[in-house]
């Protein structure tokens, strides 16, 4: 099953991401661990990447296209993969595409979450992490026992810098512009499943079970 997760910033993506991989077997592909996977592994690709990154340049899609090719020709892809955080950009989409020609694993399903603004925002500005292990809470919907100490390791909990309502429309605007239209160009191909995603994880997950039913 090959199935791509697109959603804006607070939509659940990382908590759906986790459900479907222990549902259905298959990676979780983030292209950003991918690219620092590579960067920390000194692969080819990983070298070429950082000297852009060193330089304060984004890294061009074709270098990304070419790890993601990679990747979804490893052996845990062989009953598919879920793509998270890619494809990005229209640009992005129409080059995945003739990779996912290439290597024979075409996207067989999209799942848009859809989450309204009060709710994206109640999300962001509410999330807490812990910078020690990574564990991630909610003041209301998923608060740690002690207030402000994470539960795993003890350590103080801290908000991140971006989970803010300024940051957030800011990755709205880039979301709208060019995330959108890439849902669009796979909504035209018929393989787009609309979540919403603004209820519980459990009833969101309901959701996309019954979407990749479609296709499983």
């Amino acid at each position: 099953m090959n199935i791509l997760i697109m959603g804006p910033a607070g939509a659940g993506k990382g908590t759906m991401s986790d459900l479907i991989l222990k549902e259905y077997d298959i990676p979780h592909i983030s292209t950003g661990d991918m690219l620092r996977e590579n960067v920390r592994n000194e692969t080819e690709l990983g070298k070429e990447a950082k000297g852009y990154m060193d330089a304060g340049k984004l890294v061009p899609d074709d270098l990304i296209n070419a790890m993601v090719e990679k990747r979804l020709q490893e052996p845990d892809c062989k009953k598919g993969y879920l793509l998270d955080g890619f494809p990005r950009t229209l640009v992005q989409a129409e080059a995945f595409e003739k990779i996912t020609e290439r290597i024979g694993k075409p996207v067989e399903s999209v799942l848009a979450l859809n989450v309204g603004w009060d709710v994206l925002v109640d999300r962001i500005t509410g999330r807490r992490v812990c910078p020690k292990c990574k564990a991630i809470y909610h003041i209301k919907n998923k608060p740690s026992r002690v207030e402000g100490i994470c539960d795993v390791c003890g350590s103080p909990l801290q908000q991140r810098r971006d989970d803010t309502v300024e940051q957030l429309k800011v990755r709205m605007d880039e979301y709208d512009k060019s995330t959108k239209p890439v849902i669009d160009f796979y909504r035209e191909k018929g393989v787009v499943s609309d979540i919403d995603a603004s209820v519980s994880a459990e009833n969101t997950f309901a959701q996309v079970k019954k979407a990749l039913g479609k296709v499983a």
